[in-house]
């Protein structure tokens, strides 16, 4: 689930961080830069594990901080296809189940991955999995914060890069409501899961 990246960055100190050591100012610009961000194709950030190089340090004209070449590892969650996670329903929708792991919440089990047959209750605004016995059909639902067991099957990136004036152009006005640019804010990493496995699912159906 969580793994070391090694990365490489330019950091730049302030002379009002001179006094510091050297190796902790680092540290700081690179989690202040770094932790809680999702880098494209990278993972979800958590912070600086530790700094294995440092290339000298150079001061440019017009600008008195310190410019450094750093090659670090980085701490960052980004789970491999096929591992099983344990979470939380954050909120049940037509697109499916969204879980919640506490730090990351860009979690959506879709409906055809969901144990089936499957139907969302649109007065509830939870899925039900309808379990068939011996003696007939029982509705169990998917409610809000309930522990779940699931497997990644899938993961995407989302270039959220700012967009150039002219393609900010290019957006339509927005409608009440919306957000604003009139772009609905889309998540940089989202992960995609199953429970439409034995042994997956909700935990009080299988501990019940």
């Amino acid at each position: 689930m969580f793994v070391a990246v090694e990365m490489v960055d330019t950091v730049r100190i302030p002379p009002w961080n001179f006094q510091r050591q050297f190796n902790e100012a680092i540290a700081e610009e690179l989690n202040k830069k770094l932790a809680n961000k999702v880098v494209y194709q990278v993972g979800l950030c958590i912070c600086l594990y530790d700094i294995t190089k440092l290339e000298d340090s150079y001061i440019f004209p017009g600008d008195g901080a310190s410019h450094t070449k750093v090659h670090f590892r980085y701490v960052v969650f980004h789970p491999f296809l096929d591992e099983i996670l344990v979470g939380k329903i954050k909120y049940c929708s037509q697109e499916g189940v969204h879980v919640s792991l506490g730090f990351f919440d860009d979690i959506v089990i879709p409906p055809e991955s969901l144990q089936q047959p499957a139907k969302f209750d649109e007065a509830e605004q939870v899925w039900v999995w309808e379990y068939e016995t011996d003696e007939g059909a029982h509705d169990l639902y998917m409610d809000q914060g309930e522990d779940i067991r699931f497997r990644i099957t899938d993961e995407v990136f989302l270039d959220t890069s700012p967009t150039g004036p002219s393609a900010a152009a290019t957006n339509t006005p927005a409608a009440p409501g919306a957000e604003e640019g009139g772009q609905k804010k889309e998540a940089p990493y989202t992960l995609l899961g199953t429970i439409s496995e034995p042994g997956l699912g909700l935990l009080s159906w299988w501990n019940s």
